[in-house]
């Protein structure tokens, strides 16, 4: 499977957090925004600083996060991206969101090829059905 990854998915995965994506092992091919890195560790200092986490804890997260981006297929967020997230979507979604959703739609276009969205984003699930995805993870809040 071909699939869009978000960072909330990747983040239950190297957090080992509950309901984790079921089908995390079936991608063959994950693809993702620049963004999934900024919003990746952003969520990981935010924990840090909510729950005192240790540094060796912080590192050994940090490191498994990194690990994980570098096995996706990451796509740069230029005036493309922003320029289609800009546009008006069938459904509300945050300026985040519209940036991931939009790499996808960018991705798939120039790609040819079907992409599934796994997330566990409500909203953005739900803009990405609207544009005709497959989404996985979405159950899984």
């Amino acid at each position: 499977m071909i699939a869009y990854v978000d960072a909330s998915v990747l983040l239950r995965v190297a957090l080992g957090q509950p309901n984790s994506l079921k089908e995390w092992r079936h991608i063959e091919r994950g693809v993702s925004s620049a963004l999934v890195t900024t919003e990746s560790l952003r969520a990981l200092d935010r924990l840090r600083l909510r729950s005192g986490l240790a540094d060796s804890h912080v590192a050994e997260r940090r490191s498994t996060i990194m690990s994980l981006i570098s096995s996706l297929e990451i796509v740069g967020v230029d005036a493309t991206v922003l320029d289609r997230a800009a546009q008006p979507m069938p459904t509300e979604l945050g300026t985040l969101d519209a940036i991931h959703l939009a790499t996808a739609l960018l991705w798939r276009d120039m790609a040819q090829s079907d992409l599934v969205i796994a997330t566990h984003d409500v909203a953005l699930g739900l803009g990405a059905k609207a544009h005709g995805f497959a989404v996985v993870g979405v159950g899984s809040n």
